[in-house]
């Protein structure tokens, strides 16, 4: 099972922009269809953005002013226009083989997550 390292969070002012990284620890990611997740404080973790090949996956909530991308190292996620309420934990998600990703804004589809790296959005 790959194990996934997030990269990127912080505190930023709100309508600011950050990048998340995801990395593989000892492998590449080429394989793998990821998505990414996000949980606030006193709530169930949420969908956020899935790629499957080159095709990408939003919540309405994002749809705009995120964008996930890959290469075969890294999956990324980038976050403009950023609100105190995207303030969350974001986690890194995986799962092998893409055609077997058919439920993407799903989290029991996926098979490997990352510890998660916190966004603090200030208003």
């Amino acid at each position: 099972q790959v194990t996934l390292v997030e990269s990127g969070g912080g505190l930023v002012q709100a309508g600011g922009s950050l990048r998340l990284s995801c990395a593989a620890s000892g492998s590449t990611l080429s394989n793998y269809a990821m998505g990414w997740f996000r949980q606030a404080p006193g709530k169930e973790r949420e969908f956020v953005a899935a790629i499957r090949w080159s095709s990408t996956y939003y919540a309405d909530s994002v749809k705009g002013r995120f964008t996930i991308s890959r290469d075969n190292a890294k999956v990324y996620l980038q976050m403009n226009s950023l609100k105190p309420e995207d303030t969350a934990v974001y986690y890194c998600a995986a799962r092998f083989g893409m055609a077997t990703l058919t439920r993407p804004m799903t989290s029991p589809s996926y098979d490997a997550w990352g510890q998660g790296t916190q966004v603090t959005v200030s208003s």
